[in-house]
């Protein structure tokens, strides 16, 4: 069965706006030396402009020595005379502690004169440092009013982490379809977190109507990017038809794109793919490998998978203790069909000295969550003792819930039982069978 369930992006805030490089036409047509010069001319003389550009030299160390003292304090002089670049320039360094000692309550003075004046990217940093509480407490109300700021002038990354407030409900309610709005702003201008978060929406309908093709679309976007989280979900949608109508290929396609940045849904599919022979033929090596992949991130499915294989001898020589390692791999995850396997191995003694305690505990774990023949081997060993006492009152209630399932052999094994009891015996079981319910714990009797 292919793991079908979508995999939500982890939110979290962007990186921080950094200073641009400034490109002057003089740049484009003049010698940088000459210009350099002259700027150190201008800003001795306190004009804020060559102080600007020519900290912006010492910082990216262009025509100069990169010298990130020298361009804070140019920096610091052409802020000082109300320069909404060098502002948040000055802002940045103290952020980042390039040149300066970090100090945030500096950065957010710096950011805060910049976004006042309409620095889109000094608006973004500012709700930054609110959002996440750098240098200020947490403050959502703040963060969203200088995000609002930012979005407004076109800001993707201030679009995107306000579409998230309103995803999150962080300082405002949740509110799907605003989220849709802002990550739809952000898409449009290639942001690729917002492409996946927008196909996730019209692929819930949430906050806009239910839409696979322009799930679809968002996903391609996001996936073209190199998304793993898109590229996972849209070969989902070729996998299972959802907006288009199947193609294996493709699917398998987007499945490796996102299995190669280490997705472990995407390898446990693809894996899936090669030991099936969807849209390629049957390749048990292949499965292995990336059966495996997902395994070691502790997939408990392809933990289960694999443990078949060696189990079986397919694709690999047949391998009791490795199927044994990832059997109890899968196991501990709760993995029912493999806790029922490595209980058999301990039962019968394969890959490991036989161990009742060890089968009965995983025979207990797979029945309890409705595994019939866990059930029916359990009830045996309760019948004869074997490594736990003798209770033909538990093996009654477990031959009952197996018959309950189907399973042959278990109604005639009951019945067996039955004649073991007493009276009261006969109805204590069977009221427990009756009220037994698949995922709690075994009664005891």
């Amino acid at each position: 069965m292919k793991a079908t369930s979508l995999l939500a992006l982890g939110l979290t805030g962007a990186l921080l706006s950094a200073p641009l490089q400034a490109v002057t036409e003089y740049e484009k047509n003049g010698d940088l030396r000459t210009q350099i010069t002259q700027w150190i001319n201008k800003a001795l003389n306190g004009d804020a402009e060559a102080q600007r550009e020519l900290a912006q030299r010492y910082y990216d160390g262009e025509g100069v020595e990169q010298d990130y003292a020298k361009a804070f304090e140019l920096y610091s002089e052409a802020a000082a005379q109300g320069d909404a670049e060098a502002q948040f320039s000055v802002a940045y360094m103290y952020d980042m502690g390039e040149g300066v000692e970090l100090d945030d309550l500096k950065a957010i003075e710096y950011y805060t004169l910049a976004a006042e004046q309409g620095k889109a990217a000094a608006q973004f940093n500012l709700a930054l440092m609110y959002d996440e509480g750098e240098g200020v407490p947490v403050d959502d109300l703040a963060a969203i009013e200088w995000y609002l700021r930012a979005a407004e002038q076109g800001h993707a990354d201030a679009q995107y982490n306000l579409a998230l407030m309103y995803d999150e409900g962080e300082g405002v309610p949740v509110n799907d379809s605003k989220a849709a709005e802002y990550y739809l702003m952000a898409a449009q201008q290639g942001h690729a977190d917002a492409q996946y978060n927008l196909a996730l929406l019209y692929d819930l309908g949430e906050g806009v109507p239910l839409d696979d093709r322009e799930a679809i679309r968002w996903y391609t976007a996001a996936a073209e990017q190199g998304d793993a989280a898109a590229q996972y979900n849209l070969a989902i949608m070729y996998d299972e038809g959802e907006g288009v109508p199947v193609d294996d290929r493709r699917a398998i396609g987007w499945y490796r794109k996102a299995a190669e940045q280490g997705h472990k849904d995407a390898q446990y599919n693809l894996a899936l793919m090669y030991d099936e022979g969807e849209g390629t033929k049957v390749d048990d090596a292949e499965a292995i490998n990336w059966y495996t992949f997902a395994a070691e991130q502790g997939h408990a499915k392809a933990q289960y998978n694999l443990a078949l294989m060696y189990d079986e001898g397919e694709g690999t020589p047949e391998d009791n203790q490795a199927a044994i390692r990832w059997y109890s791999a899968a196991a501990e995850q709760g993995e029912r069909n493999a806790q029922y396997n490595l209980a058999i191995m301990y039962d019968e003694g394969e890959g490991t000295p036989e161990d009742n305690a060890q089968a009965i505990r995983w025979y207990t774990a797979a029945a309890s969550q409705g595994e019939a023949s866990a059930m029916f081997n359990l009830a045996i060993m309760y019948m004869n003792g074997e490594g736990i006492r003798t209770n033909n009152a538990m093996a009654y209630m477990l031959f009952a819930l197996s018959a309950g399932q189907g399973l042959e052999g278990a109604r005639e094994a009951r019945d067996v039982m039955a004649d073991e009891l007493s009276a009261s015996q006969l109805k204590t079981a069977r009221r427990a069978a009756a009220e037994w319910t698949v995922g709690e714990a075994l009664p005891s009797l």
